[in-house]
């Protein structure tokens, strides 16, 4: 009855639900990336996916369990573009995404990844017929230019890559992109055809990640060696692994397939990809000196976030 006598109330509220999934999943990525870098540095990329995507099923099959949503209606079509989704989007682009940050560190792969917003927008617009104002692509412009200004500042003590490293890692970090790309339109197009629920395809995206992991490492016998290893014998390890996969995997994808299903594409792919900015109130809580660039910066993503928020429906 709520609904029906508000409606324009209700539609009000759920009008920034994916927004808001955005940004939370964005935080939450930002803290995850910092821990799969250090985790990197001792599991590889494909292995380190592996784990997380197993750690974040479990999670969501027990969400579900809890939930009591065990048989949801799904029809044949958008149960396939899902597990595209999660094969393109998690199996390869994770993994890529992983590896060009052991090449090349965080903060130059996530100046790669500003790359996917504007991809993202585009490809909608011409695949599913997804129309963005004036405001909205000012918006979206002005956060990548925001999150590019902060990720582009020299930290000081950084080391330079050798040449060979560099081609490799952005190889890897323009794979991720357009991989991430790929399985957003994927998800969209599951979100469009049909009534699912963003816990459900947050399951289905990650099984299918898994297997294609998994079929890679059957394929590839160098890659096989992998949880039996004496790192994965470290409490530390385990402990790290379990809490980066239950903030950016498990959380962090249910949270993108929220923003993705209730928002444009373009829009969720770009607020998605603030990352960066919230490492900077992260670096002032623990006593690092931020530059004025980088707050400088966060403004202006700030500003081309409000854009989206405010211009979205004019």
């Amino acid at each position: 009855m709520l609904i029906i006598f508000n409606n324009y109330l209700i539609l009000a509220v759920t009008d920034w639900h994916g927004e808001v999934a955005a940004l939370v999943a964005a935080c939450l990525w930002s803290v995850a990336s910092v821990i799969y870098g250090v985790l990197g540095q001792r599991i590889r990329p494909m292995q380190l996916n592996l784990i997380k995507g197993i750690i974040a099923i479990a999670l969501l099959l027990l969400t579900i369990l809890i939930s009591g949503d065990f048989v949801p209606k799904l029809s044949f079509m958008p149960v396939c573009l899902l597990f595209l989704s999660g094969a393109v989007g998690i199996g390869w682009g994770d993994t890529a995404f992983l590896a060009a940050i052991n090449y090349l560190g965080a903060r130059q792969v996530l100046l790669l990844g500003t790359l996917s917003p504007p991809m993202t927008a585009i490809a909608a617009t011409i695949f599913l017929q997804e129309r963005l104002n004036v405001s909205a692509w000012c918006g979206i412009l002005l956060t990548i230019l925001g999150v590019a200004w902060v990720v582009t500042e020299r930290v000081p003590g950084t080391s330079e890559v050798d040449s060979t490293h560099l081609w490799q890692g952005i190889g890897f970090g323009l794979l991720a992109a357009i991989t991430n790309t790929a399985g957003s339109l994927f998800s969209r197009a599951a979100f469009a055809t049909a009534s699912i629920d963003s816990l459900w395809a947050a399951l289905l995206r990650l099984i299918a990640g898994v297997l294609t992991i998994l079929l890679w490492l059957v394929i590839s016998p160098r890659q096989q060696r992998t949880i039996s290893d004496p790192y994965w014998k470290s409490r530390r390890i385990i402990l790290a692994s379990f809490f980066a996969a239950f903030c950016g995997t498990y959380l962090g994808i249910w949270l993108q397939q929220t923003a993705i299903k209730f928002t444009s594409v373009g829009i969720a792919s770009t607020l998605l990809q603030t990352s960066p900015l919230f490492v900077i109130p992260i670096a002032i809580a623990m006593g690092e000196k931020v530059s004025l660039r980088a707050i400088a910066g966060v403004g202006i993503a700030i500003a081309g976030i409000g854009l989206l928020f405010y211009f979205k429906y004019l």
